[in-house]
């Protein structure tokens, strides 16, 4: 038993494998880049595209999210927690334990994180989705690595497929229904703009809870099965031992890089070519078709972001440089939670209500601020944590058994 324990404890730091962090740290940026938008703009308003009413350094900064960020970095972080599933799999298995249970509370605790995050801060969530599909890649774990990123690559472009089907189908559907359906969102997205600037904290949970359940709950037919499919290629990268020893492995990081930049570049510069600004939204096909486009060019994109990452990082001046995001992967969920926090005072009603009143620009100026001020946090915090708050929290209810908080011991009464 007392072996047991010891392989299930903290990974010691020298046996880390901090290019993780740090891609999880760059990942976080991102997502937080993106999301942020969307606490102080209608869930409904997804698919419309950059705001139409977005001019001058407001547009440039929304053009350069909604082109190079949206949708690439919740796939990064998709692709980190694949890889980061083998490590922790191996771990298990060497300590005599049963993967598929440990795993299952593990996720079982990450959709109650994400059901509280939807309830209680932003209707957005990512966490429950990855519960749900993790679920999936648990099940897959026991095919060959090859396998698995052909399967993984199949259901993301399956789901891009069929999302594309979806703009197809747009065209067919009787006018009555979609004006009814238009009249629908449009009269949750004005009551949205009223809820949440001026609304009490009672008020603005149940306008969370609804949102979700007409604009997140929906996505979820195509998240879950595209985000599981990135999870098997984050699997098959790992488990292919090209992260291990990234120096050593520059000639297939380079390769990745030239398959997939040229892919990822071609099937976004499609989508941008069919618009940037949708009046209707998820109702054009345009819209549709141009974010299907986008999303078939993430995945790609994103593992053309992670190699240049990783081939910064092989050299000694770029994994210093980059080294200062680690400390803020190794918080990741932590930061997003807590990036959620700080986005619903700042916009909401039972805040200081800034909802509608910031630009792109000065929204991706917050993010920045806090960003920078979460990466200082953490190389705080962990030199005297093991764990961030909530990554404590989590681990003690994947391992029925409370983690060792501090790193110093504390002195003798």
């Amino acid at each position: 038993m007392q072996a047991q324990t010891a392989m299930l404890g903290p990974v010691a730091t020298r046996d880390r494998l901090t290019v993780m962090d740090m891609l999880r740290g760059v990942a976080l940026f991102g997502v937080f880049a993106m999301n942020i938008e969307w606490f102080s703009r209608p869930l409904q308003a997804m698919g419309s595209g950059i705001p139409a009413d977005a001019t001058g350094l407001d547009h440039a900064v929304a053009w350069g999210v909604h082109v190079l960020v949206a949708g690439k970095f919740w796939t990064m972080f998709s692709l980190l927690f694949g890889m980061g599933f083998v490590l922790m799999a191996d771990r298990i298995a060497a300590a005599g334990r049963v993967v598929e249970r440990v795993f299952a509370r593990r996720m079982a605790a990450l959709l109650v994180f994400g059901l509280l995050h939807i309830a209680l801060l932003w209707p957005g969530d990512i966490l429950h989705t990855y519960a749900v599909a993790g679920l999936l890649l648990m099940v897959l774990r026991g095919l060959s690595p090859t396998w698995q990123m052909v399967l993984g690559l199949a259901l993301y472009v399956g789901m891009g497929l069929f999302y594309l089907a979806n703009a197809a189908m747009l065209l067919v559907v009787p006018e009555a229904l979609m004006a009814g359906l238009r009249a629908e969102f449009a009269a949750a997205a004005a009551n949205a703009a009223v809820v949440y600037p001026d609304g009490g904290f009672a008020a603005i949970t149940a306008r969370r809870v609804l949102d979700y359940v007409q604009v997140g709950l929906q996505g979820q037919m195509i998240l879950v099965p595209m985000a599981a499919g990135v999870f098997l290629v984050g699997s098959w990268l790992m488990r292919g031992g090209w992260l291990h020893d990234p120096a050593a492995h520059r000639r297939f990081w380079g390769r990745l890089l030239a398959v997939t930049l040229p892919v990822g570049v071609l099937l976004t510069g499609a989508g941008v070519a069919l618009g940037t600004t949708f009046e209707d939204g998820v109702f054009d096909p345009r819209a549709m078709a141009s974010a299907a486009l986008m999303l078939l060019g993430a995945l790609p994109l994103s593992l053309a972001y992670v190699a240049l990452l990783v081939l910064a990082w092989s050299s000694a001046r770029g994994a210093r440089a980059l080294g200062v995001f680690a400390p803020a992967g190794r918080m990741a969920l932590t930061h997003y939670l807590g990036q959620s926090l700080i986005c619903s005072l700042l916009f909401y009603g039972y805040g200081f209500g800034l909802w509608g009143e910031l630009g792109r620009a000065a929204q991706t100026g917050v993010v920045l601020v806090v960003f920078a001020l979460q990466v200082a946090v953490s190389h705080a915090w962990l030199a005297r944590h093991r764990y961030g708050p909530m990554e404590w929290l989590w681990r003690w209810a994947t391992y029925g058994r409370r983690p060792q908080w501090s790193r110093v011991a504390a002195a003798p009464a």
